[in-house]
């Protein structure tokens, strides 16, 4: 059970942010009298890593704080979960008009979220075992910025780059400096020693070094520079100058330990891919990190979908679906008092 999740929104939770034809649904089943108990049964299009679904209990603990709780169950898998294509990973039984309003946001919590938490999967296992960090956050919209990092955590990102994102995870935010400060402050060694002596002890001291000169010679300096606190350095070479490359690494790694200083730690990121983790491991490259942003948060959103299988205790589905409860041994039940702030 998260900790650190917040209520839904306002707009959630009013259902603003729902398809309008639920609304409308609702409104005619109130207007005819009907309210049935329902089940429906949530499932993915595809194999995956389950994420949002922890959000969706939040949402759930909310809406159905006020209904009978002797007519209402909520079963469902956890977030980190792996999945396979048709799997049910929520099942909820009640009254139809207690729920049936949140089915998109329902769908969409768990289509993002599952997608960048699979996207991050699929880098994570590229780069096993060195650990990868979510630096997407540049690329989606600030609302939805801690969502995405707690996703790529789940996903097996160690760490994320925002504060938000982190929270949510339980974690402390990971990350270096911007090129803004080197280029304010006009030098790398000089940006590197204003880090070291504003920073608290426990903020790991990693050092771009690909600003202003040759990335090997620029880290050679911050070494000298501080020494054992440097904990590591971090390569992120535009393409306009060839991005970074398995043989820079190599070189960099190699220059490093001739004067003394193996302990560095060498942090690679810019447009990574799964693709492009396995050349620099292929290539013998020694990166000890990997911070990954657009892969992860430019993941396509999982299809999941809603379906209804029994109405008042009678098996039903639409064409092409089979009637009645699918056997799902993995599901839980849910204590939705726990899931109430």
């Amino acid at each position: 059970m998260p900790s650190h999740r917040s209520r839904p929104s306002h707009k959630i939770v009013s259902g603003d942010s729902a398809d309008i034809y639920f609304a409308r649904a609702e409104r005619i089943l109130e207007r005819e009298g009907l309210d049935p108990i329902v089940v429906m049964e949530v499932f993915a299009r595809r194999d995956a890593v389950l994420c949002g679904i922890d959000e969706a209990k939040s949402l759930l603990a909310t809406v159905l704080a006020e209904v009978d709780p002797d007519e209402t169950i909520v079963e469902a898998l956890d977030d980190g979960d792996q999945i396979v294509s048709k799997e049910v990973v929520l099942r909820i039984t009640g009254r139809y008009r207690a729920f049936g309003l949140y089915e998109t946001a329902i769908l969409g919590m768990l289509s993002q979220s599952t997608g960048w938490a699979t996207a991050a999967r699929e880098v994570v296992q590229a780069a096993a075992p060195e650990p990868v960090i979510s630096f997407g956050a540049r690329h989606v919209h600030p609302d939805i910025v801690d969502v995405l990092d707690y996703a790529a955590i789940v996903g097996g990102s160690v760490g994320a780059s925002t504060p938000a994102g982190a929270r949510l995870a339980g974690l402390a935010p990971t990350g270096t400096m911007p090129h803004s400060l080197v280029l304010i402050i006009g030098d790398t060694v000089e940006a590197a020693l204003a880090f070291d002596r504003e920073m608290e002890s426990d903020v790991p001291r990693i050092v771009l070094v690909d600003t202003f000169n040759d990335e090997a010679e620029e880290a050679l300096r911050v070494a000298d520079a501080l020494g054992e606190r440097l904990y590591g350095i971090r390569l992120d070479t535009p393409s306009e100058r060839g991005r970074v490359t398995a043989d820079l690494v190599k070189e960099v790694r190699a220059r490093l330990d001739q004067a003394g200083h193996r302990h560095v730690k060498i942090v690679v990121s810019g447009g990574l891919t799964p693709e492009r983790i396995r050349y620099f491991k292929e290539a013998g490259a020694q990166v000890d990190s990997f911070a990954v942003g657009s892969y992860i948060s430019g993941a396509t959103p999982i299809d999941f979908t809603g379906d209804l299988k029994e109405i008042d205790g009678r098996p039903i589905a639409k064409r092409g679906r089979i009637p009645g409860r699918t056997h799902s041994p993995r599901l839980r039940r849910i204590n939705l008092a726990d899931w109430r702030d």
